[in-house]
């Protein structure tokens, strides 16, 4: 059996966010991967419908930067291997409503919802420079 996941390098233009991004974190945030040349925290999509489960943020970064592709781990969303919580008020909420916010263009306020795996992933860290290229 495999894993409920894989590590892919996920065409930008591909993701769909299911949140806003606050404006203000994205400049630091950008400054802070130039500066480390690395990308070394992928972030998590759904596999088929790419919507991203975790790192809004680092995606829209990246977008800015002109990056043509970002790692990811990408998930099986409906495995038991991830589960989504509300970020402030704890919490269980339903997968479907973030793919549906995903698909309906009416995402959640920026840091609405928390995916957290119960698996422990391995670290991957990729240049910066193959994902502008």
């Amino acid at each position: 059996m495999s894993p409920p996941y894989e590590f892919a390098l996920v065409p930008i233009e591909r993701l769909r966010g299911h949140e806003r991004v606050q404006e203000s974190n994205l400049g630091p945030l950008g400054a802070e991967i130039r500066k480390a040349g690395v990308f070394a925290d992928p972030i998590w999509v759904a596999k088929g419908s790419w919507v991203i489960l975790n790192g809004h943020h680092r995606v829209e970064a990246l977008r800015r930067m002109g990056a043509k592709r970002i790692p990811a781990w990408v998930f099986d969303y409906e495995s038991d291997v991830i589960h989504v919580e509300h970020w402030r008020g704890g919490g269980p909420m339903q997968k479907a409503e973030v793919l549906r916010r995903a698909e309906n263009g009416h995402p959640f306020p920026p840091k609405s919802t928390r995916h957290r795996v119960n698996i422990e992933l391995p670290f991957r860290s990729v240049p910066l420079s193959d994902l502008l290229a």
